[in-house]
Order: C-alpha cells, then sequence, then structure tokens
C-alpha cells in the first residue's frame, strides 16, 4: 500500500485548523489521517477496522462543531484516534497503547477534547443528557455530541437512555455510526435528498405553519392533519429505518453517506440547528482505505502489530492460547454432551468460541453487547436443566454484577463463567483490566472460584465445573500459554482442593497463572537461605482449609500471590481462613494489584512497575526477612 505523503496533517494542531480548510483539502486530509493510522496500528497495535471508517465522520464532525467548548463524547471510544489526530496529540500518536503513551480510548487525563472516558460500551448516551441537563440547569450554551458505534445500541442501556432522551426533550444530537453494511442504494440521492428536506428548519417550519392553517379549518381540520401525520408516517416508514427513534421522541436523520464530507458537513449543521434530540445515521465502511481490514473487519478490529503490505502479524503468537484452550475444550466436551450451551456478548472470537459456533451452531449465542442479559438467559438455560458457559472477558462481567447475585447465585444455578483477560491486561487500559473478577465474585453466595496455572489445568478445570451443580468462574489471562500440553483425557478436580507443589519452611500459596513465577522466586530464595513451600490454590472460594491450614502452621512467614486487587481478593481470603483456624502467630503478606489506574504497557511491563515479576518478588521478600 502506498502511503500519502503528510500535506496538511501536520499543521493540524487543534480542531480550529480545520475550519481553514476547503473540502477538498479536508478529502485529503482524511487520505493522511487513514495513512498516520495505518501506520501506527501496524507497529504498535491497536482498534484499526472501525478507526479507518470513521476518518470523514470525525473530521466533519470537528469541522461543524467547537469542541472543547461543544462537548463530544466518543461510544465506544475505540474509534477516537482521527480525534486524538487533530486535537494536538499527534506527536503523541507513535507512542498509541504504549508504556507512558496516549491510551487507545478517550481520556480526560490527557485531553480537554476527550469530555468523558469510554471503554465500555452503550455509556455515552446517558452521560450526553447528564450533560444536556445540567447545561441547561446551569444556564450555559454549548452542543452535546454523542458518537454512538451501532454496536453500542445493542446494550440495555443505550436503551434506557433513549427512552429518557426523548421523553425529557433536551437539545441533544446523537451521531449513529453504522458500519455493519455497505454503503448501497438506501443511501443514494433520493434518500438523502428526502433526509435533508426532513432535516432542514425550512420544511420543519412549513410542517407547523401548515398544521397551524388546518386547525383553524372547522369541522375538517383536525382529520385533515391525522391524515397527513399517516402520511408522513408512511413515508418515514417507506423510505427511512428510523422511524424507532422518531416514535421515542427524536428527529431522524439519514442514512448519511459516512464519507461523503459534504453530506456530513450538512447534516451536522442542520442536526446542530434542530430545537430537540436529533440522530444523525451514518453509514460508513470498516476499513475503509486499506484492503485487508476492509475484506476481514473482524481480525482488524483489535490487531496486534502486523506487515502493511501484507496485513498479516508481524510476531504469530505460537502455541496454544488460554483462550483458545477454553474454547476447544468447550466444543470437545459438547460433542459428548447436547445439553452444554455457549454464550458470549459480542466476543467470539476472543473468548476463543469460535470453534464451537462452528461445530455447535444450534448451541451458541451471541447476545452482542449486552452481558446482564447474557446472564440471565443463561439462568434461564439452566434452571430448565441445561448446561450454560458464558464467556465474558473479566471487566464486562462486571456490568452484570447484580445478575450474577440475584439471578444465578441465590438460586444456586449451576452456570460456569468464563471469565477471559482475567488480570493484567496491557495495552487497551485502565478501562480493561480483569483485575476485579475475585473481590467482586468472592462473597457471591454459593459461587466457586477457580483458576489455573496452566493449560491442561484450565481444561480439567472446564471439565469438573460442570459437574459441579453450583455457579462457577474460571478466571484466565489474555495470551498464549506456557507451553503445557493438555492431557488427552479429563480427569475431575476436587472442589477446593489445592496442590503442594514444593516443600518448605515459610509459605507462599498462590492463585492463578503466577504458579509458575512463584516457583521460580521459591527456587532463587532457596539460594539465598530462604525455604519456602508452594502452594497452588487453584480455588480461591472454597479453600483447601486442610492443607493451607496444616502448612501454616508449620510456618513463621506466609505470603500470597495473585493478579487481582489486594482488597477483598485472594490473600484477604487466606487472612480470613487463618483467623478462622487460630493460625495468628505468623507474619503475613499479600502481593497482588492496588486498586488504582494502571499506566498503558505490555502486561509484563506493568508486572514490573507493580512489583509481579520474579526479580521484583525475590527482591521484596528478602527484604522483609531482613527487617
Amino acid at each position: 500500500m502506498i502511503m500519502s505523503q503528510e500535506k496538511f496533517l501536520p499543521g493540524i494542531n487543534s480542531p480550529q485548523d480545520l475550519k481553514k480548510l476547503t473540502l477538498d483539502e479536508l478529502k485529503q486530509l482524511a487520505s493522511e489521517i487513514r495513512s498516520k493510522i495505518i501506520e501506527t496500528v501496524a507497529r504498535n497495535g491497536g482498534h484499526l477496522a472501525s478507526n479507518l471508517g470513521a476518518v470523514e465522520l470525525t473530521l466533519a464532525l470537528h469541522y461543524v462543531f467547537d469542541s472543547p467548548q461543544d462537548k463530544i463524547i466518543w461510544d465506544v471510544g475505540h474509534q477516537c484516534y482521527a480525534h486524538k489526530l487533530i486535537t494536538g496529540r499527534q506527536e503523541a500518536f507513535s507512542r498509541l497503547r504504549q508504556l507512558g503513551g496516549l491510551l487507545g480510548y478517550p481520556s480526560r487525563e490527557e485531553s480537554e477534547h476527550d469530555i468523558y472516558n469510554t471503554g465500555h460500551a452503550s455509556t455515552a448516551l446517558s452521560a450526553a443528557l447528564g450533560l444536556a441537563v445540567a447545561r441547561d440547569k446551569m444556564g450555559e450554551d454549548y452542543e452535546v455530541i454523542a458518537v454512538v458505534g451501532d454496536g453500542s445500541l445493542t446494550g440495555g442501556a443505550a436503551y434506557e437512555a433513549l427512552n429518557q432522551i426523548g421523553h425529557l426533550y433536551e437539545k441533544l444530537i446523537i451521531i449513529l455510526n453504522y458500519n455493519e453494511m455497505s454503503i448501497s442504494a438506501s443511501v443514494g440521492a433520493l434518500s438523502s435528498y428526502l433526509s435533508y428536506l426532513v432535516s432542514g428548519q425550512p420544511f420543519l417550519k412549513m410542517k407547523e405553519q401548515t398544521k397551524s392553517v388546518l386547525r383553524s379549518i372547522p369541522k375538517i381540520g383536525r382529520p385533515l392533519i391525522k391524515a397527513a401525520r399517516a402520511f408522513e408516517d408512511l413515508i418515514k416508514k417507506t423510505f427511512f429505518p428510523g422511524i424507532f427513534f422518531e416514535e421515542l421522541g427524536i428527529r431522524y436523520v439519514g442514512p448519511i453517506h459516512g464519507h461523503s464530507l459534504h453530506s456530513l458537513i450538512e447534516a451536522f449543521e442542520n442536526a446542530r440547528n434542530y430545537p430537540g434530540p436529533v440522530l444523525v445515521h451514518c453509514v460508513t465502511q470498516k476499513g475503509k482505505g486499506y484492503r485487508p481490514a476492509q475484506f476481514d473487519p473482524e481480525k482488524f478490529h483489535s490487531a496486534p502489530p502486523f506487515n502493511i503490505n501484507t496485513g498479516l502479524p508481524v510476531n504469530q503468537e505460537n502455541g496454544l492460547t488460554f483462550s483458545r484452550t477454553f474454547g476447544e475444550t468447550i466444543a470437545d466436551l459438547a460433542r459428548h454432551d447436547d445439553s452444554i450451551i455457549a454464550i458470549t456478548a459480542a466476543m467470539t472470537d476472543g473468548t476463543g468460541l469460535n470453534k464451537f459456533a462452528a461445530e455447535h451452531p444450534d448451541r451458541f449465542f451471541d447476545v452482542a453487547i449486552a452481558e446482564q442479559h447474557a446472564v440471565n438467559f443463561a439462568a434461564g438455560l439452566a434452571i430448565s436443566g441445561l448446561k450454560p458457559v458464558v464467556a465474558i472477558y473479566s471487566t464486562f462481567l462486571q456490568r452484570a454484577y447484580d445478575q450474577i447475585f440475584h439471578d444465578v447465585c441465590l438460586m444456586d444455578l449451576p452456570v460456569v463463567f468464563a471469565l477471559d483477560r482475567a488480570g493484567i491486561v496491557g495495552e487497551d487500559g485502565p478501562t480493561h483490566q480483569g483485575i476485579n473478577d475475585i473481590a467482586y465474585l468472592r462473597h457471591m453466595p454459593n459461587m466457586i472460584l477457580m483458576a489455573p496455572k496452566d493449560e491442561n489445568e484450565l481444561r480439567q478445570m472446564v471439565y469438573s465445573a460442570f459437574q459441579y451443580g453450583h455457579p462457577v468462574a474460571i478466571r484466565f489471562p489474555k495470551g498464549k500459554g506456557f507451553g503445557v500440553k493438555p492431557d488427552s483425557e479429563f480427569s475431575f478436580i476436587q472442589p477446593g482442593k489445592a496442590e503442594l507443589l514444593k516443600p518448605g519452611q515459610d509459605l507462599i500459596i498462590v492463585y492463578g497463572h503466577l504458579v509458575n513465577t512463584a516457583l521460580e522466586v521459591a527456587r532463587r530464595l532457596e539460594e539465598k537461605g530462604i525455604s519456602l513451600a508452594v502452594i497452588n490454590a487453584r480455588f480461591a472460594r472454597p479453600l483447601d482449609e486442610n492443607l493451607i491450614i496444616s502448612q501454616a502452621q508449620k510456618a513463621k512467614t506466609i505470603f500470597t500471590l495473585e493478579e487481582g486487587i489486594l482488597e477483598g481478593g485472594f490473600g484477604s481470603a487466606v487472612r480470613e481462613l487463618l483467623d478462622r483456624g487460630g493460625v495468628y502467630q505468623v507474619r503475613f503478606k499479600s502481593f497482588g494489584l492496588p486498586s488504582a489506574l494502571y499506566p498503558l504497557g505490555k502486561p509484563e511491563e506493568i508486572r514490573k512497575l507493580l512489583r509481579l515479576d520474579a526479580d521484583s518478588l525475590v527482591e521484596d521478600i528478602s527484604l522483609f526477612y531482613s527487617r
């Protein structure tokens, strides 16, 4: 692919600089921005397809509105790369998603142009309505714009917001970026012309004047208004897919060609002049301007570093990832058990369920970005005797907290939760860290919590979970495993059964994939004269009380290690167990994560910064003994 030379982009230091450009110059700028995004994501990884599709939309948005005076909220934020480039962050853009660099999502800490931090979907409409209400109550004057991807409208929170937006009738602009269909005849001249008429002030003024005249006609005036309204509804239903929004009380404009700067600017200017809530429906193409991303937008949704010429990843991962291990295990089990149902929330490939979906399409359900529904749906399946497994990233399962408690755990339903991306995730930033699940699930009634040390143990845990007859959550990290070949045969793990991996005088108890780190730390400390027994806990709930108490009674010092927040986490569970067991005369220290914002970077970089790598642990434990 030949990259366009930068001609206008270096001179764009704020959105105000856009307003000096002609339409043709804006088109050239769009090409330059696409090249910059492709080059940067090819080097650093990131969300490519959605950002390439939103370039003209972003330029038109900033051309018409005046950020940061006008408030623009992006939902979800992964389509904001062009926005970052034209709001004073060009120099830092080369370090996108890198340690010390730019976040791949909007960040209030980065720029005054980022009004609201959005890493989870379906939140912007509610926040935008709050901004609009606050603006009017405080007597201020600015526009509020929510840029919403069509995926965000699959989340229930978005519909709750739409319902109130139509009811309150605040002045609010919603830009719907619809990129799930090609730009077809429905976005042709006739549709654009009708959208312009219906959204324009002359039409609205004429409509109100006509209704006023008709009301003054005795007897037949009101029937004529009713007939005219019926005709208008017929026209809308015939030509517009936006009747749903109109019925909610939100003016619908579109569909608009999402790569036509002229059409976008015209539509946004009309929307700005509308007195109430208005939705502008823009149709864009994922991956526009880069053929591999256009051909396979799913692959380039969140891409690793890749070769620009071929589109192939630079460093192809060898070996099984935890996600793939989970997916293959579920698919294997389902071949012999027709009652197993797999559910995910718009993350089929990410959670490793693509194989299951291909082999068992009648037992696979992608519920879109609707985690609350996913859990309730699973509860209905479980109560009917089926065996649902809900595969959702740890950070996104937080959105279904009440459903886990109210609809699964209180009724003790055997739903299996597969928590992918548990622990430090890295490049996606603070909204995507899977660090809270131990704490927010540990107190759930009837819940069993598990975490494997490697790929094979994950396989056996998935097999065992379906036999417990209770809610089960299995957490595992993002990325490849340790090269441990999974056993072909399944073996049952007794609930709450830990394993002693290494004997020693004192004790370190580990939960999850840091077991291998703990073994290395124990080996290196042995050379320093410090003897640590290593327990692979396997379970955070229930704990193996017999093994832990028996080993703790021999020890003078006990450590715990986890990749989750310390407050209410695994270490807290062990400390509570020791208190119940009367083990008081020991020194105790937990190693884990703070409940704080983490810097960007690769997981191994963040572990080092937070002192969860082997070198830091050896140093800190040695220092602990020297006190």
